[in-house]
């Protein structure tokens, strides 16, 4: 269940989708969006849900969880303040084969499935943009695929650590190397290692279920090229507009 959102309500146009809007389209789409608190921990659909609502997230992290018959599981995309969640509403289908899973606690905005089918309709802004994220997921699940079959667990650890990191703006979060472990579908003893090698070079602290980032650049010189193949692709497809700041 969502939360009751605070008394200070964030500014939509902190997810960079609807900050793209123009001043026609997102005064048209305002009144319809309704804000609704993540918590960690959430899971906002299961595989094979009918979607009912596409949320426009203004902070915390969502993920895209991919669960097999014998109960493992891995990522295939994080979402952020750049993307929205349900694209199946606008895609023709009614589900989606993956579950979305709050990864860190944030909030975001909500439109129902009527209201975006309506807007998608018109052929508009929003249709371009909500195509154009489309593509950047698909871009970001696929070089996922190749990144969890070709690369090393620290690699792997390192471009997680540093997509995580973007989408929260921030240089530290809160997560468990067990969570880690469930999201990159390896072992938790292979994420401990991992870990434990950027702790030691100084890229990484890590005390108590929270992980700091220490030294970005020496981290983007370890990671694999999947990071930066991944960041390109969303900056070259999608714009990034100036988008207020909380609080304002």
């Amino acid at each position: 269940m969502t939360k009751p959102h605070p008394t200070t309500t964030p500014d939509p146009r902190l997810n960079q989708i609807l900050a793209a809007l123009p001043a026609a389209d997102y005064a048209r789409l305002r009144p319809e969006l309704e804000l609704v608190d993540m918590p960690r921990g959430w899971t906002m659909s299961e595989s094979g849900d009918h979607v009912t609502h596409l949320h426009f997230p203004t902070s915390g992290i969502v993920s895209l969880v991919y669960a097999l018959e014998d109960g493992a599981s891995s990522e295939i995309a994080l979402v952020g303040n750049e993307g929205l969640i349900g694209i199946s509403i606008y895609m023709g289908g009614e589900s989606l084969p993956s579950s979305t899973e709050v990864q860190c606690a944030g909030q975001a905005f909500r439109l129902s499935r009527k209201v975006m089918k309506h807007e998608f309709a018109l052929g508009g802004q929003l249709q371009r943009l909500a195509l154009l994220y489309t593509q950047a997921l698909i871009v970001q699940t696929s070089q996922m695929a190749v990144c969890n079959q070709h690369h090393t667990v620290e690699q792997r650890l390192a471009r997680w650590i540093l997509m995580s990191m973007d989408r929260l703006q921030s240089n530290k979060m809160a997560i468990t190397q067990e969570r880690i472990s469930l999201m990159l579908g390896v072992r938790r003893e292979s994420i401990t290692v991992a870990a434990g090698a950027l702790q030691k070079d100084g890229m990484i602290e890590r005390s108590r279920g929270v992980i700091s980032l220490v030294d970005r650049p020496r981290l983007e010189e370890r990671v694999c090229e999947c990071y930066q193949a991944v960041k390109q692709e969303c900056e070259h497809l999608m714009p990034h507009p100036s988008t207020p700041k909380a609080g304002t």
